[in-house]
């Protein structure tokens, strides 16, 4: 055998037992619990995968909130839209009783604020009311589904807004995606092929300054370390069940390089906590591995 080939197979074999090591540690983490979760790894420079239930159509409550924002920047991108346009805030788009941090800034509306502003309480703030703010502004959830479907995005769908998925439980199923689908979307989105350079640079410091679920993916990794990241919860309905809770992000390596990570965490009778406890755990997990 030549040493080439010898040192490739030597390599693969230590990559197949450290992806093994992973596989292990999420199965360790996930054993009897009551919930269904999805799991995709993807490294960026090195093309490393790992998924576990990845092709499982799971509702992505306000993790649909980057597609959103990324389809209101192609719109941007393409002059449609601008991130300067001002955009009225009143009392029939800052609805009650739904987690919004914009209508706690502007409680009596009767401003107008900029676009920009809107994007980064949606995304950063994860502000429902400024989510259905910009599907109002895109036409509804159908131009999110088709920008996505043209940069050939698969396993997602959208079809309700956020007043929608308040008002009727089951209707959050019907915005779905795989985690693979998800680490896909980043990956093309790092990779410039969703947006301008202009509207990926500007995207990408929104998602840094992400400033819930701080007890999900960034929790147990070294302080400071940049995570471009969207979280997403459904909380629970009468009988005691989680929808959802849910973080895709993209991590920043010491070295430089970066992977993603999507977690779904669905139709849980755990507790939030454990739910939480479950993404910030896998979280730890893989950037262990990726560091070895």
């Amino acid at each position: 055998m030549k040493k080439t080939a010898f040192f490739f197979l030597l390599i693969s074999a230590f990559t197949f037992a450290q992806t093994s090591l992973l596989e292990q540690k999420i199965n360790s983490i996930l054993k009897n619990k009551k919930a269904t979760v999805g799991v995709s790894v993807l490294g960026f420079e090195n093309s490393f995968k790992y998924d576990k239930n990845a092709d499982k159509k799971l509702p992505m409550q306000s993790v649909f909130k980057f597609h959103i924002a990324a389809a209101v920047l192609n719109a941007v991108d393409q002059g449609k839209l601008s991130l300067d346009q001002k955009v009225a805030l009143n009392k029939s788009n800052l609805l009650e009783n739904t987690w919004s941090p914009l209508r706690d800034q502007y409680p009596a509306g009767n401003v107008e604020i900029p676009l920009s502003e809107v994007i980064e309480y949606t995304v950063a703030k994860s502000d429902n009311n400024g989510c259905d703010i910009l599907l109002r502004l895109l036409g509804g959830t159908q131009p999110v589904q088709k920008f996505m479907d043209s940069k050939g995005v698969k396993g997602f769908q959208i079809k309700y807004n956020e007043e929608a998925m308040h008002k009727d439980w089951k209707v959050q199923y019907e915005n779905y995606s795989t985690t693979q689908s998800a680490v896909d979307v980043l990956k093309k989105f790092y990779d410039g092929k969703l947006l301008s350079k202009k509207s990926t640079d500007y995207l990408m410091q929104v998602m840094l300054s992400t400033s819930t679920g701080l007890n999900k993916m960034v929790e147990r990794l070294p302080k400071n370390t940049p995570v471009a990241r969207k979280t997403g919860a459904s909380g629970k309905n009468k009988a005691g069940l989680t929808g959802a809770e849910n973080e895709i992000g993209i991590v920043t390596l010491p070295n430089g390089k970066h992977y993603a990570l999507a977690v779904f965490v669905s139709n849980s009778m755990e507790t939030d906590a454990v739910n939480c406890r479950m993404i910030s755990d896998i979280s730890k997990e893989v950037w262990v591995y990726f560091n070895k």
